[in-house]
């Protein structure tokens, strides 16, 4: 059994970001505890509380040794793996002509896309999102039922569940917040903004030096410790995406 946690940033339709960025790390059951112990003694290492809720939004230079450590113990070990999805174009796109409409259509499409290639029918999977809205429990059911209607899963032994939880119930969670938060500051542009949060700017850089990727295209399906996938909508399809 693999656990999967995923987590998104700029994801509203109407929020005036252009992107949309999709993450999901995976770790095998039985390693969930562990994983999850080592991150709140990183946090105590580093004269923080266990409870220490690690987001994005707070990555500052005074705290900048300990998110690099972090960043660190991913790719340290290998039984925790990553795939990011970045959605581009997301303002241009046209619902009405490929989604029915429906901005959801196309969000249910881009998580496809995330979580279809790291849940191959030869094991079973759980899945956790983070709780954004009060609408995310209708999601997650259509998620379900996309995700195993493509793989014929019809009594969900694959997929066995999906549920939401809130961040500061997984230290697990936490840390796709902190991978997808690079990519969205990257893709984004601040990256390259002389008055960007230095912090910040450092994490990306740390990603990019133990990746080894560029972070602007997309990997080979084959790479499994940090997979990035780059959607952008075909020429003359500006509602992107077939399941």
């Amino acid at each position: 059994m693999l656990y999967i946690y995923c987590d998104e940033s700029c994801h509203l339709e109407n929020d005036k970001n252009d992107l949309m960025v999709l993450g999901a790390i995976a770790c095998p059951e039985y390693l969930k505890a562990k994983i999850n112990q080592d991150i709140r003694d990183l946090k105590t290492s580093f004269g923080l509380s266990s409870w220490f809720e690690i987001k994005w939004t707070k990555v500052s230079l005074g705290k900048i040794d300990f998110y690099k450590r972090l960043i660190n113990y991913f790719f340290e070990n290998e039984f925790l793996t990553f795939r990011g999805v970045v959605a581009t174009g997301k303002n241009q796109l046209d619902h009405d002509a490929f989604n029915d409409g429906d901005y959801d259509l196309w969000y249910y499409k881009m998580y496809f896309r995330l979580l279809d290639p790291i849940t191959p029918p030869v094991s079973k999977y759980r899945i956790f999102i983070d709780i954004k809205d009060t609408r995310g429990g209708a999601k997650v059911k259509k998620l379900q039922e996309v995700l195993c209607n493509h793989k014929y899963d019809f009594s969900h032994e694959v997929i066995t569940d999906i549920k939401q939880i809130h961040s500061n119930e997984s230290e697990i969670m936490q840390l796709c917040d902190l991978l997808i938060g690079t990519l969205s500051f990257y893709h984004r542009g601040l990256y390259f903004q002389d008055n960007c949060n230095q912090a910040k700017k450092i994490l990306v850089d740390e990603i990019k030096k133990f990746s080894g990727l560029n972070l602007n295209d997309s990997t080979p399906k084959w790479v499994s410790k940090f997979n990035l996938f780059i959607w952008e909508p075909r020429a003359g399809n500006k509602g992107g995406a077939v399941l």
